[in-house]
């Protein structure tokens, strides 16, 4: 694996309440992880065939539609899997927060000025181009444009997770796409003010992930309910890619329709390098 780049005394990228094994080991930080938020909560199972979040209580099965999530298990191949990691760890992975590594494909954004340029955005990677006509193909992403990727690497030994959270939705588009792998996972889908009859209480949906699959979020379950990865969950290795298209504002009619078409135009070269 390409090495990391190393800022301080120690490779940990934690800010604020975020933690990881390294900063905690070494710091002695404490602070609230996605492992620990949402202990408590009304814990629900999806299933994708019928598309409903189910527990089952006391012999009683309870339930409730769970819609905005699609699950293609086996995009890619094992030999696939094998190529994409096998690139992706020719590239500096960079330290993150809560014990992971990143590599940026995107624009330069500033998301609490609202501002964005291109900074030095040269595309996708050339890897994933044909990962991207193969996501058309599906009806739910034939017009999917992706013009930010971002991939994630999750490791047991740094403590890996992502705290519950909602992605941006004043520059980034309707569906998140993600490619999940090297292992399984959970994802764990929560919505602080309860659900319908489950109201009392935090409830959480847990997607499970499986490898080499990819997950769409959409509708309720990108606006209104938080996603994120419990350490507990992350038993190997992870490595995972997060595509993102633009938002409304920034497509024809749009206000800034001049600079996402822009965007657009860099990110469709397939020619980029990690930021």
């Amino acid at each position: 694996m390409a090495s990391l780049e190393i800022r301080g005394a120690s490779v940990c990228g934690c800010k604020g309440i975020r933690t990881c094994l390294t900063c905690e080991k070494t710091a002695g930080k404490l602070g609230l992880t996605a492992n620990e938020i949402g202990k408590g909560s009304q814990g629900f199972t999806y299933n994708p065939l019928s598309k409903q979040a189910i527990r089952c209580v006391n012999g009683v099965q309870e339930s409730f539609p769970f819609p905005g999530v699609f699950l293609w298990e086996n995009f890619v191949t094992e030999e696939e899997e094998r190529d994409l990691v096998s690139k992706m760890d020719k590239d500096i992975w960079r330290e993150s927060q809560s014990g992971r590594t990143k590599q940026d494909f995107g624009p330069k954004v500033n998301f609490k000025k609202r501002r964005v340029r291109v900074g030095g955005f040269c595309g996708l990677p050339s890897i994933s181009q044909k990962l991207v006509v193969r996501m058309n193909q599906e009806p739910l992403l034939n017009t999917f444009q992706p013009v930010e990727q971002c991939n994630l690497d999750y490791n047991p030994q740094r403590g890996s997770s992502i705290d519950p959270h909602l992605d941006d939705s004043w520059l980034w588009g309707e569906r998140l796409v993600t490619i999940n792998l090297l292992s399984d996972t959970i994802l764990t889908m929560s919505l602080d003010e309860g659900c319908g009859q489950f109201d009392q209480r935090d409830v959480s949906v847990y997607v499970h992930l499986s490898r080499r699959s990819l997950v769409v979020l959409y509708g309720e379950a990108r606006h209104q309910w938080k996603h994120g990865i419990h350490r507990k969950d992350i038993h190997n290795r992870r490595v995972c890619s997060t595509f993102r298209e633009l938002s409304a504002e920034f497509l024809p009619g749009g206000e800034q329709a001049d600079t996402g078409s822009q965007l657009l135009d860099i990110a469709s070269t397939f020619h980029g390098v990690p930021l």
